[in-house]
């Protein structure tokens, strides 16, 4: 029967064509609505998580009132003993020490004198320990655009668009001008050893990039760092497992008035991270049910209409004799093969397109130039494991339903009515 069916979808276009095509479009646009969407409130999160918030975070009592304003001055104290202790614990996790800090980053000529001057953001990680997974976590190796990665003392990476503002190239000598953990001035040279664009239009504005060791040596901050941040060694945040290491770590310095005490934060409760994820996940779950109704809908009707365009054909099979039964199983076994093949097409197809978003995405920086919040100024989009089923929804469902309903008048033909038709 179902080989049947098969040869005459295959001999007769007009029956198969053009209904597996609108199914193979609607599946496509289903699907790749979902990835779109998904990469878009996806890559936010993540970017945060990698540069600022962690999956844990863990700052002193101080500094986490004051962090925008990178009171290094106010950072944790002791923090070897610190991590070791956090391994122990919390083998789960990878626990990293990161310093954000800001100054002015000058460019002398060659006689030594100020040639020119720019504000900075730096970030200092691990760059040049072995084991360190930094590189990796922040994309660093890919980030580079001229010039190559750190691997002595006293190098540093330079955003592509603040070294072109300020003039310099791989091997020039800048001064960076901040301030030490105790107040006072601090003055260090540094070796330019790349350029790097992260994409991101708050990062690549006016970054440097140090390792942890000659920024603790800049700012007089020995055994010391602005923050700790733990990371799930899978790369996924899970809320609850992060709620459950914040409160065991918590619950040492519930009662301690020290404003240096350590204090630890999910990644949720950081940043109006939040409502931003709460937001997401609701607004991504209403347009994907809207997108996938409004293809339901669509396609629901085309199997309507298909049904009711084959009334005649269907009226000359009942006056031949075939039973009505049989004729509406077969429309409907009709409709689920054109379904399986259309949706089965039109994922193909949108998962296609959604892994080149994924894997190029599409540059949005003009949009971007003055942002100030860590947004990805390149949009991917993301495939996730329901990307792979969720045009079924529509493509196949939809159609066999109605071809169902538009098959219902099969049994209401009566056989005396079908002769003054075909006389007609």
């Amino acid at each position: 029967m179902i080989v049947f069916l098969l040869k005459g979808l295959l001999r007769d276009r007009q029956r198969s064509f053009f209904p597996i095509l609108m199914i193979t479009i609607g599946v496509l646009l289903t699907v790749l609505t979902h990835c779109w969407i998904n990469g878009i409130l996806g890559d936010i999160v993540n970017l945060n998580a990698r540069f600022i918030t962690g999956h844990v975070r863990i700052m002193t009592r101080a500094y986490a009132e004051n962090e925008d304003q990178l009171p290094n001055d106010l950072a944790l104290v002791g923090i070897n003993e610190l991590v070791e202790k956090l391994q122990e614990e919390f083998p789960e996790m990878v626990w990293v020490k990161r310093i954000h800090f800001g100054g002015l980053l000058d460019v002398p000529d060659e006689k030594g004198e100020t040639k020119a001057q720019g504000p900075t953001a730096g970030l200092a990680v691990d760059l040049l320990a072995g084991k360190s997974t930094e590189t990796d976590r922040l994309d660093i190796e890919k980030s580079i655009v001229h010039g190559y990665l750190p691997h002595k003392p006293g190098e540093i990476l330079i955003s592509e668009e603040f070294a072109m503002r300020l003039g310099v190239n791989i091997g020039n000598m800048v001064t960076l001008l901040s301030s030490t953990m105790y107040g006072s001035m601090a003055m260090q040279n540094f070796t330019i050893a790349g350029t790097v664009r992260f994409g991101v239009g708050a990062i690549d504005r006016s970054a440097i990039i140090a390792d942890i060791s000659d920024a603790q040596l800049a700012l007089d901050m020995n055994d010391a760092s602005g923050e700790i941040l733990g990371y799930f060694k899978n790369n996924l945040y899970n809320d609850v497992k992060a709620e459950e290491i914040a409160k065991q770590f918590n619950t040492r310095y519930t009662n301690s008035d020290d404003e240096f005490a350590p204090v630890m934060f999910r990644l949720k409760e950081q940043k109006d991270l939040a409502s931003y994820l709460d937001y997401s996940s609701t607004f991504k779950s209403i347009i994907v049910f809207v997108f996938v109704l409004a293809m339901s809908i669509v396609l629901w009707n085309a199997g309507l209409i298909g049904g009711l365009r084959r009334y005649g054909e269907v009226g000359v099979r009942l006056a031949i004799g075939e039973h009505n039964g049989h004729i509406y199983r077969s429309m409907i076994y009709e409709s689920v093969l054109i379904g399986i093949f259309g949706s089965v097409f039109g994922s193909l197809i949108g998962l296609g397109i959604a892994y080149i978003l994924q894997t190029k995405g599409i540059d949005f920086s003009s949009f971007f130039k003055n942002a100030t919040m860590m947004v990805p100024v390149v949009f991917r989009a993301h495939i996730t494991p329901e990307a792979y089923y969720i045009g079924f929804l529509p493509g196949l469902f939809s159609t066999v339903l109605g071809t169902m309903l538009s098959g219902i008048g099969i049994y209401k033909r009566k056989t005396a009515q079908l002769f003054r038709e075909m006389e007609a």
